[in-house]
């Protein structure tokens, strides 16, 4: 009888376990089931999932200003000659 019962206190165990981390990490678990979906099904092609947001032809420049603006790269530090390398 004391095997039976230490049987059912480890398969709570492992069930109440399965539970916690399907609580705590559920939106982890849930992002990479649907990857899986995702990659097993035949239909899916990544080409058609392009949201609204992240157009590829959208132009870079959003800019409405006809101005183009110009970028001057200065430099600050000064070289020494007197330090030579070993």
């Amino acid at each position: 009888m004391a095997a039976i019962t230490s049987a059912l206190i480890a398969i709570a165990g492992v069930v109440l376990g399965w539970i916690a981390i399907e609580i705590a990490c559920k939106p982890c678990l849930e992002q990479g089931r649907e990857a899986i979906d995702r990659s097993l099904n035949p239909d899916y092609d990544p080409d058609d999932a392009v949201s609204a947001t992240t157009n590829i032809r959208a132009p870079l420049i959003t800019s409405e200003s006809d101005d183009p603006v110009v970028v001057v790269a200065s430099s600050t530090t000064s070289y020494d000659s007197s330090v030579k390398p070993i």
